[in-house]
């Protein structure tokens, strides 16, 4: 359960599966949205202490001649070697949480959106009330993918073993959208949540 006097609700989903796209229509409607990613690319950005430890321990290497982060250099060291991974998440883990923490607690909307790929991952889930998964099979995400990022599905296919699977995401979440289908569909999805999750909110502030 959260710890904060605002209801939050956690949307998360696969690499592929509509997750970014749900998250504009829900700010859209007026939801308050924060995205996890955003707020770990801000935590390493140039002259952060974040990014200065990383560069102590993997070396000048890691940045580029503008002195910013090389995130596919980083990628490539982390992806294979589980030591280097473990470093890297309990240097920004702590850092990330710290300014969403920061982040909700100033917001004013009934309810604010967390926006996060790896909500599970990185326990996450546990600053939330309820889980929005939005959910497409694998295949699907392999398509959508490789066809948005300009990569092979093979690529795809190893960033999806990298994050927990599917079967589980839908055990572990409240409500889960399907997104198969157009996307209209899912804007009808998501201004349905809108509406539960606004009145889940309003209710939760009252208490």
């Amino acid at each position: 359960m959260n710890p904060f006097n605002r209801f939050v609700v956690g949307l998360t989903g696969g690499i592929g599966s509509g997750k970014s796209t749900a998250a504009k229509y829900f700010e859209k409607l007026g939801a308050k949205v924060i995205n996890a990613d955003v707020v770990a690319r801000d935590s390493v950005s140039s002259g952060s202490q974040a990014l200065l430890k990383i560069i102590q321990h993997f070396g000048e290497k890691i940045v580029d001649k503008k002195g910013k982060l090389d995130r596919s250099k980083l990628r490539e060291i982390i992806f294979d070697n589980s030591s280097e991974k473990l470093w890297l998440e309990n240097l920004l883990h702590p850092i990330i949480r710290e300014k969403i923490i920061l982040d909700i607690n100033n917001a004013s909307e009934s309810y604010v959106l967390l926006e996060s790929p790896l909500l599970f991952e990185t326990n996450q889930h546990k600053m939330v009330n309820v889980v929005l998964l939005i959910d497409v099979p694998e295949e699907l995400q392999v398509i959508r993918a490789s066809q948005r990022d300009k990569s092979t599905s093979n690529e795809i296919k190893k960033i999806i073993k990298t994050q927990m699977p599917r079967s589980e995401k839908i055990k572990l979440s409240t409500y889960v959208a399907d997104n198969t289908k157009s996307e209209d569909d899912l804007k009808k999805q998501v201004k349905y949540y809108h509406k539960k999750f606004s009145e889940l909110g309003r209710n939760f502030c009252n208490l």
